[in-house]
């Protein structure tokens, strides 16, 4: 176990800086909330509906949160509990963190996120890659959004609404990206199953079970219009395929 690495990166200094981060965070939700509160009641809304608005959007935000907790968890064996906390807790998603976090380990030369391989300078290194990368989303709000918005807004003409009816660029080149993330990953599990990978079965097998437990969960929501279930899907095909990942572990 590589122990003086893992005190480094749980240090009471480091969950002091992270913890006075979230905290102002927290604060800004918060003003936010009462600003709009305020706003509510000033363009004459009633204050049950504002009071369930906020009560039913906190309530819903629970079992979605469940994956990020579970992203949490996932990163903090190798990276540490408050860069985690961190980087799940702002602006990062968890899709992008733990793929962005697993391709910068190879990229420096290490097997994976294996806490064995690590050091405080291959920390700072996919601790630098996860954080630039995710900037970009807050430099295309400053600096783009507004003209975007202002697009959105206005109304489109005949032509535009004939236009619209037809799938986008940018619908097909989400989808491209998406299937060649899925591909390569899903390739890197297979070549491991055989011995010149290692003969490791888990990877594959974890892809599986959480690919067939999340085409339930669609079929439950897409064809009887289970729509509760779209909250938690990702977050209970997660804990689905750990589970038997746990289980195959334990009996083999």
């Amino acid at each position: 176990m590589n122990t003086q690495y893992l005190q480094s990166v749980n240090s009471p200094m480091f969950y002091l800086i992270v913890s006075l981060v979230l905290a102002f965070i927290t604060l800004m939700c918060f003003v936010f909330l009462f600003k709009s509160y305020k706003a509510g009641l000033k363009i004459g809304m009633d204050k049950k509906i504002l009071t369930k608005a906020i009560t039913s959007s906190a309530t819903f935000t629970l079992l979605p949160s469940l994956s990020i907790l579970l992203g949490v968890v996932a990163l903090s064996g190798t990276l540490g509990v408050p860069f985690s906390w961190l980087r799940l807790s702002v602006i990062g998603a968890l899709q992008y963190e733990l793929n962005v976090a697993q391709i910068a380990s190879q990229a420096i030369g290490l097997t994976g996120l294996n806490v064995a391989e690590m050091s405080i300078g291959s920390f700072v290194t996919i601790a630098l890659v996860m954080t630039i990368g995710i900037l970009g989303g807050v430099f295309c709000c400053i600096f783009f959004l507004k003209k975007y918005m202002t697009k959105i807004n206005s109304k489109p003409s005949a032509d535009e609404k004939k236009e619209d009816s037809s799938p986008s660029f940018g619908s097909f080149a989400t989808t491209a990206m998406f299937i060649g993330l899925c591909a390569a990953y899903i390739g890197s599990y297979i070549g491991k199953l055989f011995p010149g990978g290692g003969g490791d079965h888990m990877p594959f097998m974890v892809a599986v079970c959480a690919a067939a437990a999340m085409y339930v969960f669609e079929y439950l929501i897409q064809k009887k219009n289970m729509k509760s279930l779209e909250n938690f899907s990702l977050a209970a095909s997660m804990l689905i395929a750990m589970g038997v990942a746990v289980i195959v572990n334990i009996v083999l």
